[in-house]
């Protein structure tokens, strides 16, 4: 139970004008009216308590959400025994003032404490202002997050070698040295594409925008924005894998068979696929056909050599593939690049032999089962 003694008017801070300047926040920035209120009311608790040096009592301060006329009350526990003074009240003190209270009621008396309209509304201001600035950090923070895997423009601010931070407009993107193509140089006021990977909330409820021009989205978004039938669905890009600076695969794939996915890619003379290739710098791409025949896709996915056949083994995720003699170095690639980069796009182990290797590896074999049987013989 809850009694208050006769209230009288609290104090006041240019009420109206701050139920209007709530009112409009909420249409303009979404935030709730009722939350500010429950803000501003626990912060003027705090600043009532740090002003009038009551910090052990126990005080609640209310503000009218039509008038925002400010009341606040000392409230105190009934109790049998009375261990502090400051929050509680014997029965028998709060049965003089009226017979109805009992153990564990709460009486309440509203104060008017002079001066506090003045540190009310500055109170308020605070508050309001610093509600504003975190609406506006989670805006910020949900607008972007909402836009991961997009390819974003900026000017590069600083470039030193290190990480890189480019103005977005609304906020600084930051293209850590991983993020970035090995083959490029980064220069200041040099305008940039780079794709959103991750959005952080920083120190102080800031928020941080990670990009990248060496992630797969990057390469991605570059085939959507360049590829019409890409964006509209007509063709999927099935798998990504990519050597940022030097090699790329891109695996496609269209249900219409009136659609070559992979002709559509390079488009008419090369064009689509010149202009994602100036993008990134000269970065070399092939788009091969996604097959669901693991056999065909891998075989695809190691061109530009030629392979003679595929092996899989489909529970060990395993395929042997044999190529030519003079295809093996293509095939396999300068440090392994093309048949690494197959492995990750197919998401195959893959081992290659040239026809000879294989030949050779076959008579080993025979030779070995040759001996075995000669040794149970005897």
């Amino acid at each position: 139970m809850k009694k208050k003694e006769k209230k009288v008017n609290g104090p006041a801070i240019d009420s109206t004008e701050l139920i209007i300047a709530m009112e409009q926040l909420e249409k303009e920035s979404g935030i709730q009216k009722e939350y500010l209120l429950e803000s501003i009311e626990t912060a003027l608790v705090t600043a009532y308590k740090k002003n009038f040096d009551c910090e052990d009592e126990n005080v609640k301060i209310t503000m009218d959400k039509e008038t925002g006329e400010i009341h606040v009350y000392m409230q105190k526990e009934i109790v049998k025994e009375v261990e502090n003074e400051k929050t509680q009240m014997s029965l028998e003190e709060a049965k003089t003032i009226d017979k109805k209270y009992k153990t564990g009621d709460i009486y309440e008396k509203e104060l008017v404490p002079k001066n506090f309209g003045r540190i009310a509304a500055g109170t308020a201001k605070q508050v309001i202002i610093q509600k504003i600035r975190e609406a506006s950090r989670e805006f910020l923070y949900n607008e972007y997050n909402e836009r991961k895997g997009e390819i974003i423009s900026g000017i590069i601010q600083k470039a030193d070698g290190g990480v890189v931070i480019v103005d977005l407009g609304k906020l600084e993107g930051v293209m850590t040295l991983k993020e970035q193509i090995p083959t490029e140089n980064y220069h200041v006021n040099d305008k940039i594409r780079a794709c959103i990977i991750d959005v952080e909330k920083g120190l102080k409820g800031s928020t941080q925008v990670m990009i990248s021009r060496a992630h797969n989205d990057f390469v991605r978004k570059l085939f959507e924005l360049e590829i019409p039938e890409i964006y509209e669905g007509l063709i999927e890009i099935k798998s990504v894998s990519r050597d940022a600076g030097n090699r790329c695969k891109v695996a496609v794939y269209s249900q219409n068979p009136n659609i070559d996915p992979v002709g559509s890619c390079v488009g008419q003379k090369g064009i689509r696929i010149q202009n994602i290739i100036n993008e990134l710098n000269g970065e070399k791409i092939d788009v091969i056909e996604w097959n669901e025949d693991p056999a065909i896709y891998i075989s695809s996915a190691l061109l530009p050599a030629q392979v003679m056949a595929v092996d899989v083994k489909d529970e060990e995720h395993f395929a042997q593939v044999i190529v030519p003699d003079d295809q093996l170095s293509l095939a396999i690639g300068k440090a392994g690049q093309n048949a690494r980069l197959a492995a990750r796009l197919t998401s195959w182990k893959i081992d290659i032999k040239s026809e000879s290797q294989f030949r050779e590896m076959i008579e080993n074999m025979q030779k070995q089962q040759e001996n075995t049987e000669e040794v149970e013989e005897v």
